[in-house]
């Protein structure tokens, strides 16, 4: 499939093997737009899944109670190759740098199968204290889930 992106435009993408952790997302009959492929906001849906999922399984996260929560400061995808109802996708994660309080998620979605990413981007968390709603030092369950992630 031929790249949506320049080479000139940006440096290599990253492969398969660049990621420690992956969580397969099939893709929904809804996902796909009056293009036939998946919209571009939808991608920003598998970037939240895969980076939420890992925190909840792994580093304990509660969402419903928990004292610290994080919030999306940023976040970019930059779109290599398009992708449609039905793929299975394997979302790459891993941690490219990893503060007090924030955490930069590096993510890349592939095509069950596929080597080279079609998408691939980064979201930012700061976490803050759910009742002050000001940054917080990341809670240790969660700060060893992420250098798990780290990117060496």
């Amino acid at each position: 499939m031929t790249s949506l992106a320049t080479a000139a435009s940006s440096p290599a993408p990253p492969c398969r093997a660049d990621y420690p952790h992956f969580l397969a997302i099939p893709t929904r009959w809804m996902d796909n737009d009056v293009y036939g492929h998946v919209n571009n906001v939808v991608y920003y849906s598998y970037f939240d899944t895969v980076i939420n999922e890992h925190l909840i399984r792994e580093g304990g996260l509660d969402i419903h109670a928990g004292a610290a929560i994080g919030y999306c400061v940023e976040s970019q995808c930059r779109y290599l190759a398009p992708l449609a109802f039905p793929d299975t996708l394997d979302a790459g994660l891993r941690v490219g740098h990893l503060g007090k309080s924030s955490v930069r998620y590096e993510i890349a979605l592939f095509r069950q199968g596929d080597e080279a990413p079609a998408a691939h981007g980064h979201f930012v968390h700061v976490f803050v204290a759910r009742d002050e709603n000001k940054p917080t030092a990341i809670p240790p369950r969660i700060r060893a889930c992420l250098e798990g992630l780290m990117v060496r």
